[in-house]
């Protein structure tokens, strides 16, 4: 069941008071989609904020309007700490949607034992799935991960009904020997076996072979 939002038509516009919205403890919406028109909202930060720790894409929006939305785009602050907009665009619950996803490790890789590290290039996928059906997150379980071994894309087994959009190709994770840096005596030179130019000695020593 879609986690549900409490949302009320928003009529005031303009910087001052969206601000002071903010300041409320609300944030503007848009809800738009399916052919139907645009509607500006308002959302309580604190429910928001609950969906998005508890991973939910789908919600349902009550009180000013009753629907079935995704959340599909949020507009953070410079420091990324505070919401200051966020877009939900309507489906259904049969509709079949388009989404990216986060792709989280979990498990410990026995090719770090080996003196390997574990490096993690992609960090989520694009995936097409119903709207009811759309998970928190891609879990890939590394216990199994050697030296030399690496997992991509088109490896991950995929919740029901999902469909992989990104590259099969990409590589999520894999285990590789670190990189050696070099010795600090490689790195540098030693600057005591070299003689130093002195300025004026050719000058002097021209001077002394003419005496």
């Amino acid at each position: 069941m879609a986690e549900q939002l409490n949302v009320d038509v928003r009529t005031e516009h303009g910087k001052r008071r969206v601000k002071r919205m903010r300041q409320a403890g609300n944030v503007p919406a848009i809800l738009y989609g399916h052919g139907q028109d645009s509607i500006s909202l308002v959302v309580p930060t604190a429910e928001l904020a609950g969906a998005l720790r508890h991973g939910v894409k789908l919600v349902e929006l009550i009180g000013g309007v009753q629907d079935t939305a995704l959340i599909r785009e949020i507009q953070w602050d410079a420091y990324g700490s505070d919401m200051l907009h966020v877009d939900f665009v309507r489906v259904s619950a049969d509709e079949v949607v388009e989404m990216t996803v986060v792709v989280e490790l979990r498990g410990l890789a026995p090719g770090v034992g080996a003196g390997g590290v574990v490096e993690h290039p992609t960090h989520s996928l694009a995936i097409r799935c119903p709207a009811t059906a759309i998970p928190e997150k891609i879990e890939v379980n590394i216990n199994s991960l050697e030296l030399g071994d690496s997992i991509t894309a088109g490896d991950l087994e995929l919740p029901e009904g999902a469909e992989l959009l990104s590259d099969v190709a990409a590589l999520v994770v894999q285990c590789v020997e670190p990189l050696v840096p070099l010795d600090d005596d490689e790195e540098s030179t030693d600057i005591s076996s070299v003689e130093p130019e002195v300025i004026g000695r050719k000058a002097e020593d021209e001077g002394s072979s003419e005496d």
